[in-house]
C-alpha cells in the first residue's frame, strides 16, 4: 500500500544519503551534461550528482508509483528545473536515449543474469557515444562466499526474489562487456558492506 511504499522509499533515501555526497564528490562528471538515474527511486543520487555538477541535468526513471515521492524529494532540494521523472518498467518498457551518464545503484542484485543483461543492453543504448555507465553493487569475491555482507545479501535475494543474487566482479564485468561497453573497470572508491562501483564507456 501507499504507506508501506513511502516507508520503503524513505529508507532508500536515508541509506543512499549517507554515501551519495561522497560518491558525487569522488566521481568527476564535470564534462557530462545529462544523467539517467535508472530505477533511481527517490532520486538521491541524481540530486547529489546535480548539486555537485551545476551544469548537469538528470532524469529519474522508475515505476509510476514512485513518481510522487521522487518529485516531492527533488522539490525539497530545489532541483525541479534540472531533474525530471520518467515513469516506466525497466524490463518491459523502452528507455529514452541521449544520456552522457547512466547511473545504476543496487538494482542488478534484484534480477537474474538474463534480466541483468537486458537492463544493461538498454542502459548502453541510452548512452551517447563516449557516454559513461556507472554501476554500484555489493560485489562478491570469486569464491562467492565473501565478503560477508554481499554473501548474506545474496542469500536474502535468493529468499526474497525470483532470481536475484549478488554478483562477482568478474560476472559484472562480463555482463557489461556483453552489453557492448568498453574500458570496464572498478573505481578505487572504498565503500562499506562490500559495495563497489564499476565504470564503463560506450
Amino acid at each position: 500500500n501507499e504507506e508501506e511504499r513511502e516507508s520503503f522509499l524513505m529508507g532508500m533515501f536515508n541509506l543512499a544519503s549517507q554515501l551519495a555526497p561522497r560518491i558525487a564528490t569522488e566521481i568527476d562528471l564535470n564534462e557530462r551534461s545529462r544523467l539517467l538515474d535508472l530505477a533511481g527511486g527517490p532520486g538521491t543520487y541524481a540530486i547529489h550528482f546535480c548539486q555537485k555538477n551545476p551544469s548537469l541535468t538528470a532524469v529519474i526513471y522508475d515505476l509510476p508509483t514512485t513518481r510522487s515521492f521522487a518529485e516531492q524529494t527533488v522539490r525539497r532540494f530545489a532541483l525541479s528545473d534540472r531533474i525530471a521523472f520518467v515513469a516506466g518498467d525497466i524490463i518491459n518498457d523502452e528507455i529514452d536515449s541521449g544520456f552522457d551518464v547512466v547511473w545504476i545503484s543496487h538494482l542488478l542484485h534484484s534480477e537474474g543474469p538474463k534480466a541483468c543483461a537486458a537492463i544493461l543492453a538498454k542502459a548502453a543504448k541510452a548512452l551517447n557515444d563516449g557516454g559513461r555507465l556507472l554501476i554500484q553493487e555489493f560485489i562478491l569475491d570469486d569464491n562467492k562466499i565473501a565478503p560477508l555482507h554481499p554473501a548474506l545479501f545474496s542469500l536474502n535475494m535468493l529468499i526474497g526474489t525470483p532470481s536475484g543474487k549478488a554478483y562477482t566482479q568478474g560476472e559484472l564485468f562480463q555482463l557489461v562487456r556483453d552489453a557492448g561497453l568498453r574500458k570496464v573497470n572498478r573505481l578505487p572508491i572504498k565503500l562499506p558492506n562490500g559495495a563497489g562501483i564499476i565504470s564503463a564507456i560506450r
